[in-house]
């Protein structure tokens, strides 16, 4: 029931939003225009997504450290924050991760990123990419982010999660696997339409697939699930 009354709350903070936003005489800078879904798997206007059409997947802390929330566990407060959007730098495809560098120049444009937010890594060239390379993309790759980086987004910008386009794969980095769990943080893998987001002032909504025939308490326990994310953009 906890899955379940989550989407029916995280549903209702969605017309409140929209709501809000449509409203004669709103002009706050705050107001969000439009939504865009940044579920893989499914069309963007899709509104009856299942948990069989999305591959985009949430990774828990519990996948990395046993005893930590797993993805029916994390607050329902730390699945909706402020999205920021880091563009990964021409490096070589093998060598590709965000650096203490980038974040600096990322800040030194966009001002500093917010407490709570969400970050996620946007290829700059996907759209360009070969078939190949496109395939290529879809294997199970390290997080985009260096090690120092990511721990200094976690520990001086109190981040909660991270978005990528690729598969993840965890395990080649167990330091810093242990940290994220630690933290508190998520990874959400498998994302996509990153190409659509601005660099700042998206909100990220993160609720679990619709699925249902999953036994929310069977699913409460998993390390990983299936969500679909939306990003509300000004």
């Amino acid at each position: 029931m906890r899955i379940r009354s989550f989407i029916v709350a995280y549903v209702l903070v969605l017309a409140i939003l929209l709501f809000a936003d449509r409203r004669p005489g709103a002009t706050h800078p705050d107001r969000y225009s439009h939504v865009i879904d940044l579920t893989s798997g499914q069309s963007a206007t899709d509104a009856h997504a299942t948990v069989s059409e999305s591959t985009t997947r949430i990774i828990a802390p519990a996948a990395l450290i046993p005893g930590t929330w797993a993805a029916g566990q994390i607050p329902p407060e730390r699945l909706i924050a402020p999205l920021v959007v880091i563009d990964l730098n021409s490096a070589a495809e093998t060598s590709q991760q965000i650096s203490l560098d980038d974040i600096a120049s990322w800040e030194s444009q966009h001002g500093m990123i917010p407490q709570g937010a969400v970050v996620a890594v946007r290829r700059a060239n996907a759209s360009s990419e070969s078939g190949a390379e496109n395939s290529a993309r879809k294997a199970s790759r390290a997080l985009p982010l260096a090690r120092d980086a990511a721990q200094f987004l976690m520990e001086a910008r109190y981040t909660i999660g991270f978005v990528v386009e690729t598969p993840v794969d965890l395990s080649s980095d167990r330091t810093l696997a242990r940290q994220l769990a630690l933290h508190g943080n998520y990874v959400v893998e498998r994302s996509a339409r990153f190409e659509a987001l601005p660099a700042t002032g998206s909100l990220i909504i993160v609720a679990p697939a619709v699925a249902p025939t999953v036994a929310p308490a069977k699913d409460k326990t998993r390390a990983d699930a299936a969500v679909r994310i939306l990003a509300m953009v000004r």
